[in-house]
């Protein structure tokens, strides 16, 4: 047993506290140093840059991390000279099979991050450390926008495994960042079980910022609705982080926590940036990277899967990766009341994987499966599984609104989308298990490809 696991598993809390505390402070030094500050003022410079110099800048800096790719990674270097389309499409498979050919430094060179396992293989990537410096420049200037600083209150909801059987039984479900004023909260116990003692952690601690997944800030803020609570304080904004942002999450956690939801897209791997304006559009940073939107042929295409090429990620170069997301474009005319003249996403539509196989529509997306419970009262949350194409198991968590009446309002919704032949089994449940990272995933397509291939040939 590793040190950390011995003090997890044995320290009192406060000695965990403070080695999180020290922790956190050397991983914010780690990331704020060096040319951390220079980077924040060329992404300020670049704002409300025109589009001409926007997209000078754009081609410099896909130029200078194409020659570097191919110098550095032997997995790369048969394609030096190439434009960017020429290159082959780099896929998950590949990343975690020749990770050793791709990189184009040492571990001990950079700094390793590892991506969670909700497809089933947890990710490992090396960061060049300037271009950790260079995320975390952006992402913290993005928050900055929102008043957001280091030294602020941040209640932190992520997949962080903290907690002990002593710890719940005692009503402890987080862990305190005393120097940076951050309290981590457990995002595996949130349930009737453990809310009191969520509710009330949240109430002391009074967070300016909220920061992690989605779902789990929805499902406290739809228990307490359903307790008629109501938050004794205000934050001032949630960013979601690592789940798509649904329309629920935009009503219901701004109405009880009184806060804006300002979304943001950048997967742990490494992608470039999609970061939501003022004015609430969704805006792809072109000095981050490329975004190659494609259709189910891999051609060009207006929604569909997404293709990163990320210019920040110089030690496992991601060129053309098929990282496993969708996003829809609006309209290359289109400008946002922002003043910025950068791309605008319509929205995030999240993982590829995350539809049900319809016999009768074909491929039916997250987005319009969660606008299924639009119609229907108490519904908390729920999660449909296929692992046939002639039918889905539905878990749904509700409260006492949700009448037989709500129930048929909800098949209905669901039918409408699914086809009148697809059976639809649904379960009214206490508990819906989180993935192993702690997210928490609406769909789970279990089907084979060969499964769906006949009906999409029929």
């Amino acid at each position: 047993m590793s040190l950390k696991e011995l003090i997890l598993k044995y320290a009192p809390v406060a000695v965990q506290d403070a080695g999180i505390s020290v922790y956190n402070t050397h991983l914010y030094r780690q990331r704020h140093r060096g040319e951390y500050k220079a980077y924040q003022r060329y992404y300020r410079d670049f704002e409300q840059a025109g589009a001409d110099r926007i997209a000078q800048e754009a081609a410099r800096r896909q130029a200078l991390f194409l020659q570097w790719a191919t110098e550095k990674s032997p997995w790369y270097a048969p394609h030096r000279g190439k434009e960017l389309h020429e290159f082959p499409i780099l896929e998950k498979e590949q990343l975690l099979a020749h990770m050793d050919q791709i990189r184009s430094i040492e571990e001990r060179e950079g700094i390793v991050s590892l991506t969670g396992g909700t497809t089933g293989a947890s990710m490992k990537v090396i960061y060049h450390p300037e271009d950790m410096q260079e995320r975390f420049a952006l992402k913290d200037y993005f928050r900055s926008r929102y008043g957001y600083k280091l030294g602020r209150k941040v209640a932190w909801f992520s997949g962080k495994s903290l907690l002990r059987p002593v710890d719940l039984a005692s009503g402890r479900i987080w862990r305190d960042d005393h120097i940076n004023k951050i309290r981590f909260f457990s995002t595996f116990h949130i349930g009737p079980q453990y809310f009191d003692a969520y509710w009330r952690a949240l109430q002391d601690f009074q967070p300016d910022y909220i920061v992690g997944f989605p779902s789990s800030v929805l499902d406290l803020c739809a228990m307490a609705q359903e307790r008629g609570l109501r938050y004794d304080g205000k934050v001032d904004t949630f960013f979601p982080t690592a789940e798509t942002v649904l329309p629920v999450h935009r009503e219901l956690i701004p109405a009880m926590l009184g806060c804006r939801v300002v979304d943001q897209y950048a997967a742990s791997e490494g992608a470039p940036f999609i970061l939501e304006c003022p004015e609430g559009s969704l805006h792809i940073h072109p000095l981050t990277g490329v975004f190659e939107v494609v259709d189910e042929a891999m051609q060009p295409a207006r929604e569909g899967e997404i293709l990163v090429t990320s210019f920040t990620t110089r030690g496992t170069p991601l060129i053309r990766y098929r990282i496993g997301d969708r996003i829809s474009l609006a309209p290359d005319d289109h400008r946002c009341a922002c003043g910025s003249c950068f791309p605008v996403v319509k929205h995030i539509d999240g993982r590829t994987a995350d539809f049900i196989w319809s016999p009768e529509n074909g491929k039916v997306n997250l987005g319009n499966i969660s606008n299924s419970t639009k119609d229907a009262e108490g519904i908390i949350c729920f999660q449909i599984v296929q692992e046939t194409p002639d039918a889905v198991d539905v878990a749904l968590m509700a409260n006492q609104r949700f009448t037989q009446e709500q129930r048929e309002n909800f098949l209905h919704a669901l039918s409408l989308r699914l086809g009148k032949s697809m059976r639809i089994n649904l379960d009214v449940v206490d508990h819906i298990p989180r993935e192993a990272s702690g997210k928490f995933r609406i769909v789970k397509n279990r089907l084979s490809p060969a499964a769906m291939r006949p009906l999409a040939q029929g």
